[in-house]
C-alpha cells in the first residue's frame, strides 16, 4: 500500500470536528476501499484551548490557515473556514499553487471564484473537490460530474436550503406564521441569528450556480440568478396551495431554454403527487432530468456536522483512490460562456392571490386586465373572511381574498396584468404571485 495521505484541516468547527471523528472511526475502512491510508497531521484554528470534542494534541497546529497551506507537510488541504474571500480564498489558492489537493465545503467561495480556482487546480495537477458545498450529504456533485456524464441535461432543480424547507413545512403542518416558524428555527439552531442569507434565497442561489455549471458545462454565473425569498409567504397561501393540490417549496431551478439558461430561486407551488413535494423539514432534494436516464431524485440531509463530514471524507477518499475529474465536469478552458435566458419570457402557470374590494364590476375589471394580455384563467376562488376578524355585515370597503390560477403564460404577461389591476383601484394591496412548476 502507498504511503498514507497527510491531511491538514483548516477550520475546527462542527464540520471540522466531525471530519476528524469520522476519519478516526473509519480510517481502516477508507484505506481498504481506496487502497491508501489517510491521516490528519495538521490543523488550523484560532483558539487552541477550545474543547471541540476531539483530540487535536498530536497534530501540527497553525493559527493561520494560509501558513498551513504554504508550509505544512500535507497532501490534502481541507478548507472548512467559510466565506467567499479572505483566509478561505487565500489558503485555497496557496494550497493549489503548491500542487496540494483541496477539499472544501465552501459554496460561497466556489460560486464567486470557482472557474478561476478550477483553472489553478488544473494548472498545478491538483484536485479540487467540493461535494459538501452543495446539499450537504447528498452526492449530487459526483452524480453530475461522473454518473451522468453520458446524458444531456435539460433541467436541474431542488430544495437546497433546509432552513426554508423547515419553515414552510411547519407553516403547513401547524398553521402558524412565517415569523413564528423563523423564531423557532433560530431557537433550534436551524436558522442563524441573521437569517437573511437563507430566507432571501442567497444560499440556494450559490448552490444552484455550481449545479448549473456542472449540468450545462458553462462558467459559473452566480450573479445571473433571478431570486425571491420566502418572507412574503403567508398561511393563506399555504392553505390555498393545500386546497388546490399543491405544496409550497423554495426551489432552485436551472433550465435550458431556446434563449439561454434560466437560473431562478423562488417559492414554487409543486403538485402534491411529485417526489419533491414530499421532502419535509430540514431535508434537501435534488432532481435532474437526463435525456437518456430520465429524472432522478436524490434526497438527504443538506447540512449538519456529520452529513457534511461524510461528503468531505468521500472527497478525500477519491483523492486517495487517484480519481481525477475536471473540477466542474468540463476542463475550465472548455467551459462555455453563460447565456442568461430572459426571465420575463419564462412560461408556466401562476397562482395569484388578490385582496379585492367587493364592489360591482371588480371581477370583470380583473378578468379584462388578464384577457387583454392573453392570460386564460383555469380557476377563480373567492374566499370570504371567516372567524373573529370577519365583518359583522357586508362591507364593500373590506377587501376579500380572491385566488386565481392561470393556464400557462409568460412572466411578462402576468406582471403587466398585475400592474394594470393595481392601477384600477380594485385591490387593497400588492398581489401575491407564486409560480407553479411542472414536475413529474
Amino acid at each position: 500500500m502507498a504511503e498514507p495521505l497527510k491531511i491538514g484541516v483548516a477550520g475546527l468547527g462542527t464540520v471540522g470536528a466531525s471530519v476528524i471523528q469520522l476519519l478516526t472511526k473509519h480510517g481502516g475502512q477508507i484505506a481498504r476501499k481506496s487502497g491508501r491510508a489517510v491521516s490528519v497531521t495538521a490543523v488550523s484554528a484560532r483558539d487552541r484551548s477550545k474543547d471541540r470534542g476531539v483530540d487535536v494534541s498530536s497534530f501540527d497546529w497553525f493559527t493561520d490557515p494560509v501558513e498551513m497551506a504554504e508550509k505544512a507537510d500535507i497532501d490534502i488541504f481541507v478548507e472548512l473556514i467559510g466565506g467567499d474571500s479572505g483566509p478561505a480564498e487565500d489558503s485555497v489558492r496557496a494550497a493549489l499553487s503548491r500542487g496540494i489537493h483541496v477539499v472544501t465545503a465552501n459554496k460561497a467561495l466556489l460560486a464567486r471564484h470557482g472557474v478561476d480556482l478550477a483553472g489553478l487546480a488544473e494548472d498545478n495537477e491538483a484536485c479540487l473537490n467540493y461535494e459538501a458545498a452543495v446539499a450537504g450529504g447528498i452526492p449530487i456533485v459526483k452524480t453530475l460530474r461522473e454518473s451522468m456524464a453520458g446524458n444531456g441535461i435539460g433541467r436541474i432543480y431542488g430544495i437546497l436550503n433546509g432552513t426554508c424547507n423547515y419553515i414552510l413545512t411547519r407553516m403547513e403542518a401547524e398553521g402558524i406564521s412565517f415569523e413564528e416558524c423563523l423564531a423557532d428555527a433560530q431557537r433550534l439552531g436551524y436558522a442563524e441569528a441573521d437569517p437573511t442569507f437563507d430566507i432571501e434565497g442567497n444560499d440556494t442561489a450559490h448552490k444552484l450556480a455550481i449545479l448549473t455549471s456542472l449540468a450545462f458545462g458553462t462558467k459559473i454565473a452566480a450573479d445571473d440568478i433571478y431570486m425571491e425569498g420566502i418572507t412574503s409567504i403567508t398561511t393563506a397561501d399555504i392553505q390555498a396551495a393545500d386546497e388546490l393540490g399543491y405544496r409550497i417549496k423554495l426551489l432552485g431551478v436551472a433550465l435550458m431554454t431556446e434563449t439561454g439558461i434560466e437560473q431562478r430561486v423562488h417559492p414554487t407551488m409543486v403538485p402534491k403527487t411529485s417526489a419533491i413535494a414530499r421532502i419535509d423539514g430540514v431535508l434537501n432534494a435534488v432532481a435532474v432530468d437526463g435525456d437518456f436516464v430520465g429524472e432522478i431524485v436524490l434526497v438527504g440531509p443538506g447540512a449538519g456536522g456529520d452529513a457534511t463530514a461524510s461528503s468531505v471524507v468521500a472527497d478525500i477518499a477519491d483523492v486517495a483512490r487517484g480519481d481525477e475529474t475536471p473540477v466542474l465536469g468540463t476542463p475550465s478552458a472548455d467551459l462555455k460562456e453563460y447565456q442568461r435566458a430572459r426571465m420575463r419570457l419564462h412560461e408556466g402557470g401562476y397562482y395569484i392571490r388578490l385582496s379585492v374590494f367587493d364592489r360591482p364590476g371588480a371581477f370583470a375589471e380583473i378578468a379584462r386586465c388578464m384577457g387583454d394580455v392573453g392570460i386564460s384563467l383555469e380557476s377563480i376562488v373567492q374566499k370570504r373572511h371567516a372567524g373573529e376578524d370577519a365583518p359583522a355585515r357586508f362591507d364593500a370597503d373590506v377587501p376579500q381574498p380572491v385566488i386565481l390560477i392561470t393556464y400557462e403564460t409568460t412572466e411578462v404577461a402576468i406582471k403587466e396584468a398585475l400592474e394594470t389591476i393595481m392601477s384600477k383601484g380594485v385591490v387593497a394591496e400588492r398581489p401575491q404571485m407564486i409560480r407553479i412548476e411542472k414536475l413529474n
